[in-house]
């Protein structure tokens, strides 16, 4: 039997490690995963050593905060595969964990893949050194990187996006809101404030007071806020019920992609939400924040090297999506940017090619290329 050791660390990475199990097992129906998996990835026969969501930080300050409890599970689980070495492990993303988790095993002998580059073109361009001792094959998600990395002597692949495989190139906005039960008359706008609990704690109160000021301007608006999990449901309805508590805002478990063809405009946090609302084709306004002393460090150190932190923005090479960003994620801010695109027409059209195009550009069937590459990799 095929023994594949895995580890995903969030909601995007759980539907990227599904994904690729479940091409890996339809090419070799003996196969074991196991390692950390979100549900979906257990769904696909992944067994979790330990839950997922223990995994989940982002942002310096937030990290120094839980670094001993990372630390011990990452130590965790290098001895657990080390005692049970597989024939190959995956890193699903989330560099910062796995590619210290890699390297560890790669030492004692083990082969390892990562899925998804960290965006050393763009961040901390010094990591490339570190992921040439990690792995001993990196899977691309988007072109110019498996160009960048090989320039750089890293074995990396290009499988194309999964995302951009799974979310149809047409959208039927009805059909989303007749799933939702939601009426097909009215603008909807979708808030997405994130899939990290302090994501949650940063960006709901930005984000509902947003809403508020929308609602304010146009009274037929409804809100829509997919939620991954039960703990951030409870946290975003504290502060929903703080803030605004009678705001007509629809709070749904998980469904994120029909949640967003449902909507008409999206203001989401910055990360793999970005990608997911370009590839459903909505105009979308992105912010974030993070703990105040991890902004100072990232901009005094100068660790960021791209213009955009959206990826639908970097995609296009061009701002097609507003961003704001700290103390620029503001609700006076946010509301106008919002409603603009509820009102010009022929702009929301203009950005609606280009993401088409894009969603055609990044389409390559990802999961089938990846699990392939996985299994070259092993001769299998």
């Amino acid at each position: 039997m095929l023994r594949i050791g895995i580890v995903a660390n969030e909601a995007s990475g759980d539907i990227l490690g599904a994904a690729l199990a479940r091409e890996i097992r339809k090419r070799v129906p003996e196969v074991h995963f196991v390692g950390v998996a979100g549900p979906l990835m257990q769904e696909e026969g992944c067994e979790t050593l330990f839950a997922m969501e223990r995994l989940s930080v982002m942002g310096l300050m937030e990290v120094l905060g839980q670094l001993r409890e990372l630390l011990g599970l990452r130590r965790a689980l290098v001895r657990y595969f080390v005692e049970n070495p597989p024939d190959v492990f995956i890193g699903v993303d989330a560099p910062d964990f796995n590619l210290g988790l890699e390297r560890r095993l790669r030492g004692g002998g083990i082969r390892t893949v990562h899925m998804v580059s960290p965006t050393v073109w763009a961040w901390r361009p010094g990591r490339v050194k570190s992921i040439r001792r990690s792995v001993d094959l990196m899977l691309s998600v988007f072109p110019f990187e498996e160009t960048f990395l090989r320039e750089h002597g890293v074995p990396a692949r290009y499988v194309g996006h999964p995302l951009a495989d799974e979310i149809p190139v047409e959208i039927d906005r009805d059909g989303a809101r007749r799933a939702l039960g939601l009426s097909q008359d009215g603008s909807i706008v979708a808030l997405l404030p994130g899939s990290r609990m302090g994501e949650v704690e940063r960006l709901a109160e930005p984000f509902i007071e947003t809403a508020a000021r929308c609602l304010g301007a146009r009274p037929d608006l409804r809100f829509v806020v997919p939620l991954v999990n039960a703990r951030l449901r409870e946290r975003f309805s504290q502060v929903l019920k703080q803030v605004a508590p009678n705001l007509p805002i629809t709070l749904v478990d998980g469904r994120s992609r029909e949640v967003l063809a449902a909507a008409d405009v999206v203001l989401t946090a910055s990360g793999t939400a970005t990608l997911e609302t370009l590839l459903t084709k909505r105009p979308m306004v992105v912010a974030y924040r993070v703990h105040p002393i991890s902004y100072h460090l990232v901009k005094q150190l100068g660790l960021v090297k791209v213009p955009y932190i959206a990826m639908a923005n970097l995609l296009a090479e061009k701002e097609l999506a507003p961003e704001f960003i700290q103390e620029r994620c503001r609700a006076d801010l946010l509301a106008p940017a919002v409603l603009a695109f509820l009102d010009d027409t022929e702009r929301v059209a203009e950005i609606q090619a280009e993401y088409r195009r894009i969603h055609l550009w990044l389409r390559k069937d990802a999961a089938a290329s990846a699990a392939q590459a996985v299994l070259d990799l092993v001769a299998y």
